[in-house]
């Protein structure tokens, strides 16, 4: 059974599919951010991020788009719509690219759920912020079919039917993909957070001087 919220979002459609500007702009509120954090954790690039989610609110009004209720809301299929220009963008470039010194300003990031959101002092912010950047280069580095199960499922907290319906496989698929890409990141950030061992300097006797 829908929700009143899917169904909100079919009459919005609706209304955008007869040029209403002011549905078009409620659409854009409901999903833009959403739609943008998948594109900024799959390419790490936010001008190519804000790229997919231009493309695909244009094409709501550019003509008729081929929704199809029954086979999931509205979300599930913005989001396959914005998956199909994601990887249409990692094709043209398959170079590692770094991720931003700087998170874009306004937007949460793939931690504020395992951190949560409290008065951080100097030491925590710093020490947060290194996290932050672990996190996003170890999601970064997955391998693409691992690294969007972990941003649909874990990172926008979408169910497992809803991210099956975006990658097009079985509930099952989706679930092994996660446990695989899960191990996946707790080894690269164990590996990555571990303690560096002592550089030992040998500091010269004054005997040796002579």
């Amino acid at each position: 059974m829908r929700d009143a919220a899917e169904v909100r979002d079919e009459l919005l459609l609706e209304r955008v599919a007869v040029g209403d500007e002011e549905a078009f702009r409620a659409l854009y509120r409901r999903h833009q951010g959403s739609l943008y954090r998948y594109a900024l954790h799959m390419t790490g690039r936010p001008e190519a991020a804000e790229e997919v989610v231009q493309e695909v609110f244009m094409g709501l009004i550019r003509g008729p788009v081929k929704f199809d209720a029954e086979r999931g809301p509205l979300g599930a299929f913005l989001f396959g719509i914005a998956r199909n220009r994601v990887r249409r963008l990692l094709e043209a470039d398959r170079r590692l690219v770094a991720m931003p010194e700087e998170w874009p300003e306004g937007l949460s990031t793939e931690t504020d759920n395992v951190f949560g959101r409290r008065t951080l002092d100097a030491a925590d912010h710093l020490a947060r912020a290194e996290m932050n950047a672990q996190v996003r280069k170890a999601v970064l580095s997955l391998p693409e079919r691992y690294r969007e199960v972990v941003t649909l499922c874990d990172l926008e907290e979408l169910a497992y039917e809803q991210a099956a319906l975006i990658l097009n496989c079985p509930v099952g698929t989706v679930r092994s993909r996660l446990n695989r890409a899960r191990g996946m990141l707790a080894e690269k950030l164990t590996a990555a957070l571990a303690p560096k061992p002592a550089v030992r300097v040998r500091v010269p006797r004054v005997a040796d001087a002579g």
